[in-house]
């Protein structure tokens, strides 16, 4: 069977629940901390894993215990994890504070995160490539020099080659042209193309715009709203989103890009997919926390009957 390889960051997340947040100087009394494994990388990573694919990890993780942590939840979930590499120091860290309003403010650390190059992938891209049925995602929290490059090797050789451009900054667009596909939300897509894009006709015009830049397809999530779907054969596909009681929105869109690409490797039709993709983004939206909050395979198919 064909691998889904994520090559993006591993960090481990320290929520920290508090009725109102601290002033400049202020010593207050957390609710409860809860750590977890997360990252954007090994989210995706684990959606796809639940999701039914066939997926591998490429990234970074320090010498701390935190390190040991993510390489051991990675492994729970089957994920194949001989292409993480130790860097000297810690991992990549996400302190986050959320009030009593559901509002957070989030310090990310990068880490390890930061120190991965093109380098530590001489060996790795090369066998990947040997299976042309493979198929690469990327995102944006590891270096951008480290991505492009990555994008363009890959490119050379007419890999399948996905991007999910988060945190949002701009893509030059010869690198776009090199994608298979794109992911992205509202403000993800505002950035790229310059349009604002806010509901399904504005998310139209931004993903045929970079259509004209060169990349076969383009997914654009809208929230609650649900997703808009456009390739280069000029296909559009509308999936509203399924209606559930929102607890947190954290890893909605890992979860959804995840399921997307797992139904794929197996073989599902594109609205197929798409309505397995945004199945698993509201179960997602249902629970609270990141990795944990993912759905299984089992949970999608029961609450697509």
């Amino acid at each position: 069977m064909s691998r889904i390889m994520v090559i993006g960051s591993l960090n481990m997340d320290i929520v920290s629940r508090v009725e109102n947040y601290p002033l400049p100087g202020e010593t207050i009394k957390g609710i409860k901390t809860d750590v977890n494994p997360g990252g954007k990388g090994a989210n995706q990573a684990v959606a796809i894993a639940r999701a039914g694919g066939n997926v591998s990890m490429v990234g970074a993780i320090g010498t701390d215990v935190f390190g040991d942590q993510l390489l051991e939840a990675l492994q729970q979930e089957n994920i194949e994890t001989n292409n993480i590499i130790r860097k000297e120091g810690t991992s990549g860290l996400a302190v986050i504070t959320v009030d009593s309003k559901g509002s957070n403010s989030i310090i990310l650390l990068e880490g390890a995160n930061g120190l991965l190059s093109m380098d530590d992938l001489t060996d790795i891209l090369p066998e990947a490539i040997k299976d042309p049925a493979n198929i690469f995602l990327l995102q944006n929290e590891v270096p951008w020099e480290t991505t492009k490059n990555i994008i363009e090797s890959l490119s050379a050789s007419n890999a399948s080659i996905y991007l999910n451009p988060a945190p949002a900054q701009h893509i030059p667009t010869e690198i776009i042209s090199k994608l298979t596909g794109i992911f992205l939300n509202e403000i993800e897509a505002t950035i790229i193309t310059g349009l604002s894009v806010i509901d399904q006709e504005s998310a139209s015009a931004a993903a045929e715009k970079l259509i004209a830049y060169g990349v076969t397809e383009v997914i654009i999530t809208l929230g609650e709203k649900g997703s808009l779907y456009r390739d280069f054969r000029e296909h559009v596909y509308f999936t509203p989103g399924r209606k559930v009681n929102a607890m947190d929105t954290t890893a909605a869109g890992d979860t959804f890009i995840g399921a997307y690409l797992a139904s794929k490797q197996q073989g599902y039709s594109i609205e197929a997919s798409l309505e397995y993709a945004t199945a698993a983004a509201a179960l997602t939206v249902s629970r609270e926390g990141a990795q944990k909050s993912i759905p299984y395979q089992e949970e999608i198919l029961q609450f697509l009957t």
